[in-house]
């Protein structure tokens, strides 16, 4: 029988990647060009970065160059994930102990013995206080590695089961059914105005039919908060929405699950109408826009949660449709952009409160909660006492 035989450091390199992924939530990460090296991520983790570095650094030369590598790297992630913060804790198993560790604005070094088992820098225990409680003690040689590659494959696939049910294709059902009943809607205003509402429905029509206007908010007429969002001032105005109701409405069912989506949508649109009617006590509105708005808010929380994907996306797809269409609001006549500004930020806070499966943690949760009560209670208090 052949025996496996591991050095003292690899050793504690299995162990230290056992932990911080086991026990921590770090996932390795694929960093080119680099040899002897570990990076590991944790978004949410004390440091959003650890690296676990075997290289033989022996002279000032070496470390100079081993920052300039590490912040070169760090530069690629910021970019790719949308972060402005990478703070580093970088782990070094062989450095000559008469170079002195400075840490930088954001990496923290720390030299470590390569036959520790018992570790005692305060770098590591200040933000991973249970390290050694938690590090395999007494396991070596092929166990170990049975051991760390069992207990990394179960944590992978239980983040790759979350990661499936997020973004496998679903059937897209509610979606539709908000498609279908603003068209119906549509069809109600052009049998009580004709043909003419093609082009424009009448103020009357809107507001027999429960357009949002502050005054009958304040006669206790509520019902209009939901209604309003479901009728459209005129033809292009349903089209334009309904298009973007498809395309963001499939994304966020899909991500989030119907449930979630629907409650999204509808407190959105709350939040758009009550930002609209506490901004403008005289303004008749209409429109999915502002729910639609909170749609992309929530596709915006989804996204920075999972930035690592969808970093590119973020920058280059989300923010600067939410930008070109707030600055379209503000330009063109007869758009409601408070009502666009209201839901966009209830689709925020309500996403937050809901959560992200595998993502959020319970006070992100309970955060969103209070933050989406105190929003929608602040406006309330502006409509009824103003």
């Amino acid at each position: 029988m052949s025996t496996v035989v591991m050095n003292k450091k690899d050793e504690v390199i299995m162990k230290l990647v056992h932990y911080f992924v086991t026990e921590e939530n770090y996932n390795p990460i694929v960093v080119n060009g680099v040899k002897d090296e570990i990076w590991l991520e944790n978004q949410d983790g004390p440091y959003r970065i650890v690296r676990i570095n075997s290289n033989n650094i022996f002279n000032k030369e070496q470390l100079k160059y081993d920052y300039f590598k590490i912040e070169s790297i760090v530069k690629q992630i910021k970019k790719k994930t949308f972060s402005f913060n990478v703070n580093t804790l970088n782990i070094l198993l062989d450095v000559n102990e008469d170079l002195e560790l400075k840490p930088t604005k954001h990496i923290k070094p720390v030299a470590l013995e390569d036959d520790s088992l018992n570790i005692t820098n305060e770098g590591i225990l200040e933000a991973f206080p249970d390290i050694n409680e938690k590090l395999l003690k007494d396991t070596n040689g092929i166990d170990l590695i049975i051991n760390v590659t069992k207990d990394i494959n179960e944590k992978t696939e239980k983040e790759n089961k979350v990661y499936e049910r997020t973004f496998k294709p679903k059937k897209i059902i509610i979606t539709n059914l908000l498609i279908t009943m603003c068209v119906i809607m549509f069809i109600i205003c052009c049998c009580f105005d004709g043909l003419d509402a093609l082009n424009a429905i009448t103020n009357y029509t809107a507001l027999r039919l429960g357009a949002n206007f502050a005054p009958l908010l304040r006669a206790g007429q509520l019902w209009r908060l939901v209604a309003y969002m479901f009728l459209h001032a005129s033809l292009i105005h349903l089209l334009v929405n309904m298009y973007s109701l498809y395309i963001l409405g499939s994304s966020i069912e899909n991500f989030l699950g119907r449930w979630k989506f629907i409650i999204i949508y509808l407190v959105s649109g709350i939040c758009g109408g009550l930002l609209s009617a506490a901004t403008g006590s005289n303004t008749i509105s209409v429109g999915a826009s502002g729910a639609i708005f909170g749609l992309a808010g929530a596709l915006l929380y989804f996204g920075y949660h999972y930035r690592t994907y969808l970093g590119e996306a973020i920058k280059r797809q989300i923010i600067p449709v939410i930008i070109i269409n707030l600055i379209i609001g503000y330009l063109v006549a007869g758009i409601d952009n408070f009502g666009h500004i209201g839901g966009l930020i209830g689709g925020i806070l309500c996403t937050m409160a809901l959560g992200i499966d595998g993502k959020s943690k319970t006070f992100e949760k309970i955060n969103g909660m209070i933050c989406l009560l105190a929003f929608v209670g602040i406006l309330v208090y502006i409509i009824m006492f103003k």
